[in-house]
């Protein structure tokens, strides 16, 4: 999708505090966070939706992986995961660490 700021960010068009990534997934830290860590899981290709996802199983394998670098670097309580959807109109998960 040509006007999405995720893909954007995904191709490299726009910057961001990249987490991780590899070659089908990023993660970045949001530029609006609501704690200190707050991370944003996304596929490289353009879904919509998270239950569009393909593969589904593997997108949420790569949101635990990116769970345990945050508690590694963070050492937050725990994490918080949240999946809305609405305020970007590309597939995410919101990770955000609780204190």
């Amino acid at each position: 999708m040509e006007d999405c700021i995720f893909c954007k960010i995904a191709k490299g068009e726009i910057p961001s505090q990249k987490i991780w990534e590899d070659e089908n997934f990023l993660a970045f830290l949001d530029i609006n966070p609501k704690s200190k860590g707050h991370t944003l899981v996304i596929p490289k290709k353009h879904f919509r939706w998270v239950w569009e996802v393909k593969p589904f199983g593997e997108y949420f394998e790569k949101v635990r992986e990116v769970v345990k670098i945050l508690e590694e670097k963070y050492q937050p309580k725990f994490v918080e995961m949240s999946v809305i959807g609405t305020d970007v109109e590309h597939a995410h998960v919101h990770l955000i660490p609780r204190y």
